[in-house]
């Protein structure tokens, strides 16, 4: 944790204290424009409950009967083409509002909730499009930073019905499930309206069916090594795909990313003249301390400073997501390229303290205390892994662990091996589970056998986790952490009451 500078110490210096840089970057930032200034959401749980009117709960489970239907969101036909085809019959939604489009591997919806909660502070009506749900489907489109209820999901949805049919029937596959929801999100932001769209990728960039906004503002959080059998396996391939939803003359906010990968960004911002604010270098963290219940921030905005920001989200990961958001903000309002201001203080810290991510380092017991974490990948679980050590400081920590088949479980595995005395591996209600048995034979190589539980069914699991924690008086400061997965994380949610 960096200590408080005072006004006068450069930013540079902390530019220092933050990242590393690779001077050769310089000549392709040379050819950048780039941001230099000179000078909230509902509380309590945003997860939404299955609706309580038995009908319109029979009317949901219709609606998504029929969108199960379509291709999953890990069964990809790289192209636009479909997605653009049912916007044009639509009379393209996604053109009635500016957008802020976001990428990236890791904190993409929790910067996605930051941005929405900064807009909604700032009185701009908001719609949110992010993916996959914790719980339920409804909560993948907000408007006004609520999921939108069961109801309007419904209505949107047979309302476009008949138009994603008409697609179909002229093209040579169906919609998928990602492009169904992706065009109900725009047609529900546009019925609203809304003022600003904050929009997360489902995947890539490029060819995700997302990008067929042209976002204002291009945010892209830390690229590292996800679904590398479809983007690459190198963060600089992967930044390829997701370069594409940098758009002609479009701010870009890039979150500090690998060499390679800020390479590729910089040189796409190039070739459509986009203007350019970085980590670390036009903006970024300039202190942060623990505190109760989250961290106390000061940012470095792309038209000043702004302190004593607290964030009710642990982890320096979230840290960094906070200052993203911050910047993309401000690029919207013109922060940077027309103004020289900050945005008002009162505001900012009134934005982030209402801040929520659910499924991300969230507590949902006590004693002892059950933290659940989607994590998902072995980036996403080294950040969760300081984040959690940080801020919790358990004298015993188990984990409750099951991931998806299609994800490098045993790098997650590693990640998360120096924090856990021991890890019970399950399976969650996802059919991409992971088989158990190939988990625990991947967590008995990484952890040893006698660190390692096995129980098939995640209730169970959750229950020989708290036993394991309890199981000494001297562990008194013991936890749980759930994670592996976004499926796994919702449904703990619902089996520890959280609905």
């Amino acid at each position: 944790m960096s200590e408080p500078r005072d006004e006068f110490d450069p930013f540079d210096d902390i530019v220092d204290a933050e990242t590393d840089r690779d001077p050769d970057l310089a000549v392709i930032e040379a050819g950048s424009r780039t941001l230099r200034a000179q000078a909230g959401p509902p509380q309590g749980d945003p997860v939404p409950a299955r609706p309580s009117d038995p009908e319109v709960d029979k009317a949901l489970r219709e609606v998504e009967t029929e969108l199960s239907t379509r291709w999953g969101e890990t069964k990809l036909e790289p192209s636009v083409r479909r997605i653009a085809a049912l916007m044009d019959v639509l009379g393209e939604p996604q053109r009635a509002y500016p957008s802020i489009h976001i990428t990236g591997t890791n904190g993409k919806t929790s910067t996605a909730r930051m941005i929405e909660a900064l807009l909604s502070a700032f009185e701009l009506r908001t719609g949110r499009y992010t993916s996959p749900h914790v719980q339920t489907i409804t909560e993948r489109i907000s408007l006004d930073g609520a999921p939108i209820s069961a109801e309007r999901f419904i209505e949107t949805y047979q309302d476009i019905k008949p138009y994603i049919e008409l697609v179909d029937a002229r093209e040579e596959f169906r919609l998928s499930f990602f492009e169904a929801m992706t065009a109900m999100a725009y047609a529900a932001f546009a019925d609203a309206p809304v003022d600003v769209a904050v929009v997360e990728v489902g995947m890539g960039g490029t060819w995700d069916a997302t990008n067929v906004i042209d976002g204002s503002v291009a945010v892209v959080t830390p690229i590292d090594l996800d679904h590398t059998d479809r983007l690459g396996d190198t963060p600089g391939a992967i930044a390829g795909e997701k370069a594409g939803v940098i758009k002609q003359g479009a701010t870009v906010v890039l979150a500090q990313q690998p060499v390679d990968a800020a390479q590729v960004m910089l040189k796409k911002a190039v070739e459509v003249d986009a203007t350019v604010a970085r980590e670390g270098m036009e903006f970024g963290i300039v202190s942060r301390e623990i505190a109760v219940g989250g961290q106390l921030l000061t940012l470095r905005g792309l038209g000043g400073e702004y302190d004593s920001v607290f964030l009710p989200l642990y982890g320096a990961h979230q840290a960094h997501n906070a200052a993203v958001a911050l910047a993309a903000v401000e690029a919207f309002f013109g922060i940077g390229a027309e103004h020289a201001r900050t945005l008002d203080i009162d505001t900012v810290r009134r934005a982030f303290a209402s801040v929520s991510s659910p499924g991300r380092l969230e507590v949902v017991r006590s004693s002892p205390t059950v933290i659940l974490d989607a994590a998902h990948n072995p980036a996403g679980a080294r950040a969760t892994a300081e984040g959690i050590s940080e801020a919790f400081g358990f004298s015993r920590l188990i984990g409750v662990v099951s991931t998806s088949a299609d994800k490098d479980a045993k790098g997650l595995l590693e990640a998360f091996e120096p924090i856990f005395a021991e890890v019970v591996v399950t399976a969650n209600s996802s059919p991409r589970a992971t088989d158990v048995d190939a988990l625990a034979a991947i967590a008995v190589e990484v952890f040893g056998e006698d660190r390692v539980v096995v129980e098939p069914r995640l209730d169970d699991a959750i229950e020989a986790a708290i036993t394991l924690a309890e199981e000494e008086d001297e562990y008194a400061g013991a936890g749980v952490l759930v994670t592996g997965s976004i499926f796994t994380v919702g449904d703990a949610r619902l089996l520890l009451g959280r609905r």
